[in-house]
């Protein structure tokens, strides 16, 4: 199976209506791609719920398919946090007339929850001086770290994550149409790691059909480099039941031989945390332990060392 074409793009919505799991965005936006009239739009939720489609899709409706790369911007404000990418690409883009009969022209700036406070003052500006003959789609996942004076020169729509059957459906449609073999417990899988973000999911399944003939729950872990959650699960009871030798060898062939990352390993703890049959005083003390160890992680702690402790604490929890 080749990877020329991504299959994230191929199945990218070829219009509003195909856009999946968010009704009342494409409600609202369909009443500007009628009218061929658009403010400045933030867009805010998730990894993988459609922001981008969207952006790329009202484009396409607004201007035609033959007018879309002359007319639509598309930046990853990730890339160049600085003022410069405000100064330069930008305003250049926005400041020409837009090309053949179309009312304006889009630009799109991914992760723009990233742009520096001196870049989003910049940004502000460019907004207003540019409105005649540019309209600005801001994508970002914290609305939070977007200055007021651009928020509310801008229609908000917020993107919500999409949930399992949504997920579920649209990697069975996709599987079916490249006659991927699968089995239920290898979707099952995908869905539970994609997390709600269809656009890993997708990409991850791409990846596992190109490496394996079937599409099964173990292979699905082999391409993320997860770990199933049943064995989470029995290193707990081990944990529970005090057995901590037991527990802490299972530990370390998860690490040290199948390389899987702490930070996974407490996510995955994290995920299963409200069926431990512990009381709730004890469910909040491991909260807060998960939260230091996930935190100790990331400043470069010893993964092994850590979750040890953690499975000691565990056995002492009533």
């Amino acid at each position: 199976m080749s990877f020329e074409m991504m299959w994230i793009e191929k199945y990218r919505p070829k219009s509003i209506d195909e856009i999946i799991g968010q009704e009342e965005t494409k409600a609202r936006l369909k009443g500007f791609i009628k009218s061929k009239s658009l403010p400045h739009l933030l867009f805010a939720g998730p990894p993988g719920t459609g922001k981008t489609s969207t952006v790329i899709t009202l484009a396409t409706e607004i201007f035609g398919k033959g007018n879309v790369t002359g007319n639509l911007l598309e930046l990853n404000a990730s890339d160049d946090r600085g003022i410069d990418i405000v100064r330069n690409q930008v305003k250049d883009f926005a400041k020409t007339i837009p090309i053949g009969d179309a009312p304006f022209k889009i630009i799109s700036l991914d992760e723009a929850d990233a742009l520096t406070s001196a870049a989003q003052h910049a940004l502000r500006r460019t907004m207003e001086k540019y409105v005649s003959s540019s309209r600005f789609v801001l994508l970002c996942n914290y609305p939070g770290k977007i200055i007021e004076p651009i928020q509310s020169r801008c229609a908000f729509f917020r993107f919500h994550q999409l949930d399992t059957e949504t997920i579920r459906n649209q990697i069975l449609k996709i599987s079916q149409a490249e006659s991927v073999d699968y089995t239920d417990e290898g979707i099952d899988m995908l869905v539970q790691v994609s997390n709600g973000d269809l656009r890993k999911a997708i990409n991850v399944l791409q990846a596992t059909a190109a490496i394996g003939k079937q599409v099964t729950k173990d292979r699905v872990l082999e391409t993320v480099g997860g770990v199933d959650p049943e064995e989470i699960g029995n290193l707990i009871s081990l944990a529970r039941e005090q057995a901590f030798s037991s527990a802490k060898s299972k530990l370390q062939d998860l690490i040290f031989v199948r390389g899987v990352s702490g930070s996974d390993i407490i996510r995955e703890i994290n995920s299963i945390l409200p069926d431990l049959s512990i009381s709730d005083k004890s469910r909040l003390k491991l909260i807060k332990l998960l939260a230091e160890i996930d935190y100790r992680l990331t400043e470069g702690a010893s993964p092994d060392i850590q979750l040890a402790a953690l499975l000691a604490f565990l056995g002492s929890l009533k």
